[in-house]
């Protein structure tokens, strides 16, 4: 059957995002990698903080049978769209390893997991120092012994700018737009954008209002809220190609990029 056009009346935005910022393939193997590093064991319960469609906790039941998966988000359309999502791409028996949880991130309360996940930004919503601390406390009283907590952030001189990225997809354009910041309180103001072939748009599809955390700070946030250890991992570059790789690396000193991603592991 011939696949219909994507224009901005039919498209999923929810799908649309998946497509274009998550690689839950990705996320999942390197969670596996970075525990077992540091614990010389299997990690087999993750928390998903600011979950969304819960993708990740979706690919993380199905990864292993053993593995469970809590996923939590205070968006109540998120957690509908989550529970879809776990039903259509679950089987019955991977639905049970998995729980959905409407609430706060920064205060709800689960069973202790191997691994909490903070990624896409998400964390960013709170923007005074205290908050921020306040949360890295929760999920530190959320891990388990030897657990570790994930977390991604962006960067570089590009980041404090005006900004559209355009990135083609097969059926539609994904557009970064950074349409404000302030660097007096480095909030930040972000919209995700769709275009459609046939010329239509899906404008502000996704708006986010986040405070652009630089890493000196995550690290000393992270340590004053009780983890001992903090490790910064930055994506490899391809010099043949001129692109970024897939491989992320530890490292304590980068060269100052006009726009990098990193991940931050920080231990109990």
């Amino acid at each position: 059957m011939k696949r219909r056009k994507l224009t901005a009346r039919n498209a999923d935005i929810n799908r649309l995002y998946e497509e274009s910022v998550q690689c839950t393939e990705f996320e999942v193997s390197f969670i596996n990698k970075l525990f077992k590093r540091y614990n010389k064991t299997k990690c087999k319960s993750l928390r998903e903080d600011f979950c969304a469609s819960a993708l990740i906790s979706s690919e993380w039941v199905r990864h292993n049978k053993d593995n469970i998966a809590i996923a939590v988000d205070l968006d109540r359309a998120m957690i509908k769209e989550a529970k879809n999502t776990a039903l259509s791409r679950l089987s019955s028996e991977q639905q049970k390893r998995i729980k959905i949880c409407y609430g706060d991130s920064s205060k709800f309360n689960t069973d202790k997991v191997d691994c909490i996940l903070a990624t896409n930004f998400s964390y960013f919503v709170f923007k005074q120092r205290k908050k921020l601390i306040d949360y890295f406390k929760h999920a530190y009283k959320q891990l388990k012994n030897r657990g570790i907590f994930m977390l991604d952030a962006f960067g570089g001189y590009e980041a404090h700018q005006l900004l559209e990225e355009r990135t083609k997809h097969k059926n539609f354009t994904y557009i970064w737009d950074q349409s404000s910041f302030n660097p007096i309180t480095h909030e930040i103001k972000c919209h995700i954008h769709f275009e459609f072939p046939d010329k239509t748009a899906r404008k502000r599809a996704f708006t986010y209002e986040w405070r652009l955390w630089m890493l000196p700070e995550i690290q000393e946030c992270l340590k004053e809220a009780g983890f001992t250890k903090v490790d910064v991992y930055m994506q490899g570059w391809n010099d043949k190609k001129n692109e970024e790789t897939e491989r992320f690396y530890k490292v304590t000193k980068c060269d100052a990029d006009p726009a990098w991603v990193a991940y931050l592991a920080a231990r109990k």
